[in-house]
């Protein structure tokens, strides 16, 4: 699977989802605009600073293009049909999926350590989704309680890994993908969260 397709697969998802979710907030088409490109960019930017790489979209700039269409597309989308109740959750899985996988191809690429390819992979997938929430006055999805997000990217980045000798490296991404869109969508439709732990309290 060609990397530079799935970064633009990845930055338009995620400039759709913080479009709406900026419009959910009532922001101007400023606003949108801009939550839409941090929502797209926030991730894959911290992932090339921590890694000493160029920044992908300062490397090419064709990515902020479509992220601006993204947006806007999504601003006239809204405006003439009243989205889902979980069209922003949905979107938001398929980026998870794209950047969470492209953000592993990379570190792998860079000849890092397995550790370290999972953690940059779900840093990638999940920095933009806690930049938008943040901006838009949410808690971040990473920190809602028994939330399956951030366990999603983790568990695609290592089924990215251990696919590595079995099958060709672009195949092993697609499956990967799959992996991540499949558990954050059914973790979205049938609630899954994560066991939740508590102090006892103490008399």
């Amino acid at each position: 699977m060609n990397l530079e397709l799935v970064d633009y697969l990845g930055v338009a998802v995620f400039a759709a989802s913080g479009a709406l979710a900026a419009a959910r907030k009532n922001l101007d088409v400023l606003g949108l605009v801009v939550i839409g490109t941090v929502t797209a960019i926030g991730g894959g930017t911290l992932r090339d600073v921590l890694l000493d790489r160029v920044v992908f979209w300062i490397a090419h700039p064709s990515h902020l293009y479509v992220i601006l269409f993204a947006a806007l597309a999504t601003v006239v989308w809204t405006r003439r049909f009243d989205p889902p109740q979980r069209a922003l959750a949905v979107l938001d899985a398929f980026g998870l999926a794209f950047f969470s996988i492209s953000g592993a191809q990379i570190a792998e690429g860079l000849e890092h350590k397995g550790v370290v390819v999972v953690v940059m992979g779900t840093l990638t997938g999940v920095a933009g989704g806690v930049m938008r929430d943040v901006l838009t006055g949410e808690i971040p999805l990473i920190f809602r309680k028994g939330q399956i997000y951030a366990t999603a990217a983790i568990v695609g980045a290592v089924v990215y890994l251990l696919l590595q000798g079995p099958i060709a490296r672009d195949i092993a991404a697609f499956v990967s993908m799959f992996v991540v869109a499949a558990i954050r969508l059914a973790a979205i439709a049938w609630n899954w969260t994560l066991p939740v732990f508590t102090l006892p309290e103490r008399k």
